[in-house]
């Protein structure tokens, strides 16, 4: 399985740490929930929510704009 923890010749995946954004997260994807579900995405980039405010949690939704 590549990328898995145990593969060591693997290359990390990049995560990008924005001020009052997403984390961008270089795909694919998987990610476990605090339930234990997985949602998983094959896109070459997503955006992870990290303020909850996003109708399709964890992927951001850009619900954390301030709305004028």
């Amino acid at each position: 399985m590549p990328n898995s923890p145990s593969d060591r010749s693997a290359a990390p995946r990049r995560v990008t740490v924005q001020r009052k954004g997403p984390l961008l997260v270089e795909g694919p994807v998987e990610v476990e929930l605090e339930d234990g579900s997985v949602v998983t995405s094959d896109r070459f980039r997503v955006a992870l929510c990290t303020c909850r405010r996003s109708r399709r949690y964890p992927w951001c939704d850009t619900s954390h704009r301030d709305r004028a």
